[in-house]
């Protein structure tokens, strides 16, 4: 038997297995992640495709992003808007801006509106999250969907207000669950609070994203690690993005690695947690590099920016948002090209409120990684 071979039959092991949902080990989840050969990542995406489909169907989400504070009080190695950056475009819009532009986003076809900022001083140095408070009624009243916030580490009593407020995600991105790496990246910040916060906002009710970052110093090793971090804390949306080297940060000059890592990376979490979100984000290489994260088996559009109101990516500050490429209508236009569609609000808010509903069936208790 040659070496091709029983590298075959293992791959279609393991695929099997995961059509079959049994949970994947770490070793079986390193071994898919560590493929180079084409036609063996395709048959993981393949597979990827027909678990997204078994759990929603044709069905993709699209999300709207407003990043209302690009201002941070953090210096993370990989960040363009980390405090020191001149460079960064800064801002605060104001409560209005964010309701006007939260409103035309729900006019235009999205699903949840994505309430995101920096660390801001003048919120999170003064405590002063009252200003968060109104845009979320605000918004939650104008567009009448689905709000996440993503504020960044906030004390327990702000994520008591949030779950009273109706917010119905936090998200809080680890970007890699190797301790010693995340010290390298989100310098002077704690691995471990930042695990109790998502955690902490998960036992009062409310969904949660973590999230991993590609190219910033990890190995396949740290990759199969964080893919079974993310499953076994139970968060009900898993995020893959590739890191855009940013000027006049840490990490400038790092070299970027292939993009068929992520889509291996997105295909794989489809394997490991095939019920639950994993998003395609226009935030790395805008609307042409939507269709190969969906074929990978993502199944939520994310950053949608409508044009003109000078509102900023992340990771590509700029990239297809005045040209009006970042918007739902040239979403559908990709997703009807390869035989996709965008699903309804109901659609949305339905999933949300049984996925809730099995958090709370399952309780707050989370597995052991075994390694």
């Amino acid at each position: 038997m040659s070496l091709l071979t029983m590298d075959q039959r293992r791959l279609e092991a393991i695929l099997n297995k995961a059509v079959a949902e049994h949970p994947l080990s770490y070793q079986e989840i390193a071994y898919l992640l560590s493929l180079d050969n084409p036609v063996y990542i395709g048959r993981v995406m393949d597979t990827a495709r027909q678990m997204r489909d078994k759990y929603f169907g044709d069905k993709i989400f699209i999300y709207g992003f407003i990043y209302f504070s690009t201002y941070c009080r953090n210096h993370c190695s990989f960040c363009f808007y980390r405090r020191t950056n001149e460079l960064s475009p800064r801002y605060r819009k104001t409560l209005e801006d964010v309701v006007t532009i939260a409103a035309g986003l729900a006019d235009s076809g999205v699903h949840l509106i994505d309430l995101t900022m920096g660390e801001d001083p003048v919120i999170h140095d003064t405590g002063n999250f009252e200003v968060l408070y109104e845009m979320i009624n605000r918004v939650r009243q104008a567009t009448d969907l689905p709000v996440m916030v993503s504020p960044g580490v906030v004390p327990d009593d702000v994520l008591h207000v949030f779950k009273d407020s109706g917010v119905d995600w936090y998200a809080l991105y680890q970007e890699t669950h190797n301790p010693k790496l995340y010290s390298k990246l989100r310098l002077g910040q704690s691995y471990e609070e930042r695990n109790y916060r998502r955690f902490t906002a998960k036992k009062l009710g409310m969904l949660v994203e973590d999230g991993i970052l590609l190219g910033a110093g990890e190995d396949c090793a740290d990759r199969a690690r964080s893919i079974l971090a993310m499953r076994h804390s139970g968060v009900h949306q898993a995020r893959v993005m590739s890191l855009v080297p940013q000027p006049r940060t840490p990490l400038a000059g790092r070299v970027m690695v292939p993009r068929i890592n992520e889509y291996l990376c997105i295909a794989v979490m489809r394997l490991a947690m095939p019920e639950r979100l994993i998003p395609a984000s226009l935030d790395v290489d805008g609307i042409k590099g939507l269709k190969m994260r969906l074929a990978a088996g993502a199944n939520v559009v994310t950053s949608i920016i409508p044009p003109s109101n000078s509102l900023a990516g992340v990771s590509q500050s700029s990239l297809d948002i005045e040209q009006g490429l970042r918007t739902v209508p040239e979403v559908k236009k990709i997703l009807a090209e390869i035989g996709l569609t965008a699903a309804g609000a109901d659609d949305y808010k339905g999933w949300i409120k049984a996925r809730k509903e099995k958090t709370v069936e399952l309780g707050d208790c989370r597995d052991q990684v075994v390694l």
